[in-house]
């Protein structure tokens, strides 16, 4: 890539499809390296990164999800703007969500999804998934191909949460559909409208259990959450819970379809692999650590600058937006040898950054790991063999794939596969 200050991060359509280019040139010149376009430090180091994650004193969490759009309400002047983000924090998008949040209130939030989330509640989870997984399959394996994402993987994970969180099955079929017609979370495109709160159909159904499960408490999964407190005993608003408990449902989706499309993809692009885990189930778990680092669902995390910090030996000014940019981090050869060579037996894998690092990395992180594992053996399981659809995505070394136009989530619009079942093989 010869200039890299012609290239639009944000908007441009060959960077969406295949940013590694562009983002190794960028970490080439520096892995803190300031884009022209929108006045963002793009963060393409790994070491650089972690650092940044981990500073919640010097850095604010106030524009994780929106970066510079639209901006900030006030010009941020000074040596130390963090009056200014208190000040003004609720005028961004998006100001109620638990990835906008900074200490202390994020440690209660956090704290109060700990309590939501138990090491037990996600072992049940765990048996759930599998007698899901098969039900998902015996409707999307029915017919030699299918869609991946609509078919199993977005049901799948909404499902999984939803059972997560106690949501009533009867009313399972509500939420899918007014999950799938809800908006992109990152798009940068002139005229997208970013609201201020884009889950008030969750906020909703959401307030309206708690409400009744601390009227009426029954023994299940929701009177749980109605009775969660904060770490230091206090019993938070309904709208607490409610903000906790939609922020999970709602992103833990999106990421883990992400995920589960590109493992599938990488499997039915290259038979040795796929022949490799056919043989060794046990492969599985590096496998998708190496996917989350190879092609890692989240593009990256913003973070705004409260005051003059230096950063990989870059100075930046308060007021500065940084991008932390997981899907370069994860490449970043100082800390993965050949970055760019998709290796399952990768000794460091997990050390990625795909669920960020820090007070805010995911906590849907063994979650979606063990949503990803069960998925991916009951595939290998019900199938001899996995094939993309060439009528849909073309032949192999010209492939058409397309993926979602955001700036915040990296991942497959569709993924047509074709396959031939288990016991089926000639």
């Amino acid at each position: 890539m010869t200039d890299i200050d012609a290239v639009d991060f944000f908007t441009n359509n060959e960077v969406l499809h295949d940013p590694y280019d562009y983002l190794a040139a960028l970490r080439g010149e520096c892995p803190v390296r300031r884009e022209r376009h929108h006045d963002v430090v793009m963060v393409t180091g790994y070491d650089e990164a972690v650092a940044i994650y981990n500073d919640v004193e010097r850095f604010s969490s106030c524009v994780s999800v929106t970066g510079p759009f639209p901006g900030f309400p006030v010009p941020l002047e000074g040596d130390d703007v963090s009056g200014l983000i208190a000040e003004h924090r609720d005028d961004l998008p998006f100001s109620d969500q638990l990835p906008t949040l900074d200490p202390p209130l994020h440690t209660a939030h956090r704290g109060l999804l700990s309590r939501m989330i138990t090491p037990r509640r996600l072992k049940e989870n765990e048996e759930f998934m599998w007698r899901l997984a098969d039900r998902q399959y015996d409707e999307a394996l029915e017919g030699g191909r299918c869609e991946f994402n609509a078919e199993y993987a977005s049901p799948f994970a909404m499902l999984v949460i939803a059972a997560l969180l106690g949501v009533p099955e009867s009313e399972h079929a509500e939420f899918r559909q007014a999950l799938l017609s809800g908006s992109v979370i990152g798009s940068s495109k002139e005229g997208d409208a970013l609201e201020h709160s884009p889950l008030e159909y969750l906020y909703g159904k959401f307030g309206e259990y708690i409400e009744d499960r601390r009227r009426s408490p029954r023994g299940d999964v929701l009177t749980g959450l109605a009775s969660a407190a904060f770490p230091d005993g206090s019993t938070p608003e309904v709208i607490d819970v409610v903000r906790v408990a939609a922020n999970l449902f709602a992103a833990g989706q999106e990421t883990t379809v992400r995920l589960l499309s590109t493992a599938v993809m990488l499997i039915a692009e290259d038979r040795a692999l796929q022949a490799r885990l056919r043989a060794n189930r046990d492969l599985i778990p590096n496998l998708v650590e190496e996917t989350l680092r190879y092609e890692s669902p989240v593009r990256g995390d913003f973070r705004l600058s409260r005051v003059p910090v230096t950063v990989g030996g870059v100075d930046l000014p308060a007021g500065t937006t940084v991008m932390l940019l997981n899907a370069a981090a994860n490449r970043d050869a100082r800390r993965f040898p050949e970055p760019d060579a998709f290796d399952i037996e990768r000794a460091n894998a997990r050390s990625h950054v795909a669920f960020g690092r820090g007070p805010h990395s995911c906590p849907g992180a063994p979650l979606a790991r063990a949503e990803a594992v069960v998925s991916l053996s009951r595939l290998l399981d019900r199938t001899a063999d996995i094939r993309i659809d060439e009528a849909e995505h073309g032949p192999a070394g010209d492939r058409r794939y397309k993926y979602i136009p955001t700036f915040i989530l990296r991942g497959l619009t569709s993924l047509h596969v074709e396959f031939t079942p288990a016991g089926n093989a000639s």
